[in-house]
């Protein structure tokens, strides 16, 4: 595989039983990449996960993190990386400094470079003030900013979250948000979550994964390059049923004071004839642009509005 990217996925598949769960992951993530995995209950979104984190060992495929094979040499591979599981892997009865310390042994951090690797990862995770305090006494929100620190004491080029912002208050949710972006600038980020605008916040690439496979990948680019909808206002507008009958469009929804949304046929482009139409009839245009399709519509539009309960748990 190429050795150019810091996490690189060939054809990676998982056995369940004789079933095969999760099938043909193909994934290529550079630096300063942000990848939100989004999916339904069950739909293989932890299984990924913990496969791209060396937790749970590949029925099929490659994966290699920093150019190398994970699978053939996890103890090399695994210093590139830091994991954050749905639920912590903190220590109740360790304070924080005692077990982030106790983190930085098992990355292999240097004796001498341990101290400032774990003043580091307090400072940024907003756990300077807590370092001899109990983790079992903390809050939930800041048991999880102790696991967030854990994976990154290291400094890894791969940071793996696994639904990071679970049980964080908005403040602390905003905090997470600007790690993962300063993070980002020298790492490759992968977070999951099922809040589709967290995703939207931060990933600068999304893939959709539905019943253990991905059926959707994009750049937040072609995501917004792909936009299917055109956002018009008009001081003095015709009604709907008028914008409707124009050439070319397939759809109309009027948003309130004066703004439509309108969707083109497939494959055509309709902003020049669209404006000529309003300037020709004194529609007093001041608004026309396009529109990005939202993650919640095209997530809608990938998985249906299916029975949750009918997909398998993975």
């Amino acid at each position: 595989m190429e050795s150019d990217w810091l996490l690189a996925a060939q054809g990676l598949a998982r056995d369940y039983g004789g079933r095969r769960v999760v099938a043909d992951v193909d994934l290529r993530l550079g630096a300063g990449h942000v990848l939100g995995v989004l999916g339904p209950n069950g739909a293989g979104k932890t299984t990924i996960l913990r496969m791209l984190a060396g937790t749970l060992a590949p029925s099929a495929g490659r994966l290699a993190i920093a150019g190398i094979d994970l699978v053939e040499r996890p103890r090399a591979a695994k210093r590139h990386l830091g994991y954050l599981p749905e639920r912590p892997p903190v220590y109740p009865e360790l304070t924080v400094d005692e077990y982030l310390a106790f983190a930085a042994r098992l990355r292999g951090t240097s004796r001498a470079r341990r101290a400032a690797a774990i003043n580091a990862a307090k400072a940024d995770c907003g756990l300077t003030e807590v370092g001899r305090r109990l983790i079992g006494a903390l809050s939930k929100g800041y048991a999880q900013r102790v696991g967030l620190a854990q994976a990154i004491v290291h400094r890894p080029d791969v940071l793996i979250l696994d639904e990071p912002t679970a049980g964080l208050d908005p403040s602390q949710l905003i905090g997470v948000r600007e790690l993962i972006g300063r993070l980002a600038r020298e790492h490759s980020v992968i977070i999951s979550s099922h809040i589709l605008g967290e995703i939207q916040a931060v990933a600068s690439h999304v893939v959709i994964v539905d019943r253990g496979r991905l059926v959707f990948q994009a750049s937040r680019e072609e995501l917004t390059r792909h936009a299917n909808w055109l956002e018009i206002g008009l001081a003095h507008g015709p009604d709907t049923a008028t914008l409707s009958a124009l050439p070319d469009v397939a759809e109309v929804r009027e948003t309130g004071r004066g703004q439509w949304l309108i969707r083109p046929q497939a494959g055509r482009d309709i902003r020049t004839a669209l404006a000529g139409h309003a300037v020709a009839h004194g529609w007093g245009l001041h608004t026309l642009a396009a529109r990005p399709t939202s993650l919640e519509e095209r997530f809608m539009r990938v998985i249906g509005a299916g029975d949750d309960a009918k997909r398998p748990r993975t």
